[in-house]
């Protein structure tokens, strides 16, 4: 079953109860940035918010450099936002301790 496409007011309503996370510039993704105390932490996001991703089928573009971990979500086979996109923002919310996600 292929996710539906949320539309623009839908997604931005949602964005709002997403602390640190905002809309990509031409509305089709949404993004944060995680800092980290230092690597380790970060790592231990990354492979905990792995695990969450992997049960949802549905995978961050992300980076680490350091302690920042860097996370693009959109779902490419709408070519736009999902629930699937916010069920993972707010699951790596919580994951890095931001429990107003």
């Amino acid at each position: 079953m292929t996710a539906k496409p949320i539309d623009a007011a839908d997604a931005t309503q949602r964005l709002a109860a997403l602390p640190g996370w905002r809309m990509r510039p031409d509305g089709h993704a949404i993004e944060r940035a995680f800092v980290f105390r230092n690597f380790s932490e970060a790592f231990g996001f990354m492979t905990r918010a792995a695990l969450v991703a992997e049960k949802l089928n549905h995978h961050p573009e992300w980076s680490n450099v350091y302690k920042r971990v860097d996370v693009v979500l959109t779902t490419h086979d709408t070519g736009g936002l999902t629930e699937l996109d916010f069920k993972l923002a707010a699951a790596m919310n919580r994951i890095a301790g931001d429990d107003s996600a």
